[in-house]
């Protein structure tokens, strides 16, 4: 089994390293996002994303994730359950994502109400530290996913993508770049009903 899982996780990290930057917008429907190694039955939640029965938000399948900050620190991707988020996965030698950070900066100085959370891929630390740095990105938080376990967790094989999720944790995925006016329609959605 381990070498099943390892083999797993080969073809994952090379499919991640072959994936080119995203030329195009491209949207995909609103769908929930399942992991088959964690049991995913959540008591019944209301609209805002809480428990019927104790009030408490859900954490979707999508959020059971444990994850190193670019600056060290543990984050638990429990932390987001009911709020709207703005995930960003990007690469460091990504012109697309390169030309993404600044929408991505002005968008999250804008909508405090939206957590942006970046997910840096496909290079090492340094190059990613690096890159945080030349886009002025650091208010953000950016996590480290060197062996692509978020990435694969989203479902997401290329970069630039954003995966935005809805307090219910529904999701939608779009690939870059989507500029200021593309990232704003989006996030005009998350906090609609």
């Amino acid at each position: 089994m381990s070498n099943l899982r390892s083999a797993a996780a080969a073809m994952m990290t090379l499919t991640l390293l072959t994936a080119a930057c995203g030329t195009t917008t491209r949207d995909e429907p609103e769908h929930a996002a399942t992991d088959t190694s964690v049991s995913t039955a959540t008591p019944p939640t209301s609209p805002n994303g809480r428990t019927e029965e104790t009030g408490k938000a859900t954490t979707p399948a999508a959020l059971r994730f444990t994850a190193q900050t670019l600056d060290g620190k543990t984050f638990q991707g429990e932390s987001l359950a009911g709020k709207p988020i703005a995930f960003w996965f990007w690469a460091p030698w990504c012109p697309t994502c390169l030309s993404d950070a600044p929408a991505v900066k002005a968008a999250a100085t804008q909508h405090k109400d939206v957590t942006f959370i970046g997910i840096a891929g496909l290079d090492t630390e340094a190059a990613m530290k690096e890159f945080v740095q030349r886009t002025d990105t650091s208010d953000l938080v950016h996590l480290s996913d060197t062996k692509g376990a978020v990435w694969t967790k989203l479902g997401v094989s290329q970069q630039s993508t954003f995966v935005f999720m809805k307090p219910d944790g529904s999701l939608q995925k779009a690939s870059g770049p989507l500029g200021q006016d593309g990232l704003e329609k989006h996030l005009r959605t998350l906090t609609t009903q």
